[in-house]
């Protein structure tokens, strides 16, 4: 399994992960064999600051992510993601290991549109 997780830098495991998944400069990729990690990868986000709909999720789609870990994201981007396959988890905070161990013991599950989506009407 090949998770995604939005981050503020490219510091692997220890990159805070970022409130908005559009909006990151950085995604995290980590490669699971169960709940063993087996590979950590940066990479930066073509399509920051300023992104068009469904950019994001077809760029994390073609990286082979399996879910999507971030802060929040608006209701088009998770119907984006659904059309891919990938699960959307909202709601993480802290680290990206954190993030990870979080999702990993059922903590972190489901996603709902941010606030201030549902306030602009994405």
């Amino acid at each position: 399994m090949r998770i995604a997780i939005s981050s503020d830098s490219p510091q692997g495991l220890d990159s805070v992960v970022s409130p908005h998944f559009g909006r990151c400069p950085y995604f995290t990729l980590v490669d699971m064999d169960g709940p063993t990690i087996t590979n950590v990868q940066s990479v930066a986000n073509p399509y920051y600051p300023n992104h068009e709909p469904g950019q994001v999720p077809a760029f994390i789609h073609g990286q082979g992510a399996n879910v999507m870990l971030t802060g929040g994201m608006g209701g088009r981007a998770i119907s984006f993601f659904q059309q891919y396959g990938i699960q959307t988890v909202t709601g993480a905070g802290g680290t990206v290991r954190q993030a990870i161990e979080q999702y990993l013991a059922g903590a972190l599950q489901g996603a709902a549109p941010c606030a201030d989506s549902v306030a602009h009407g994405h």
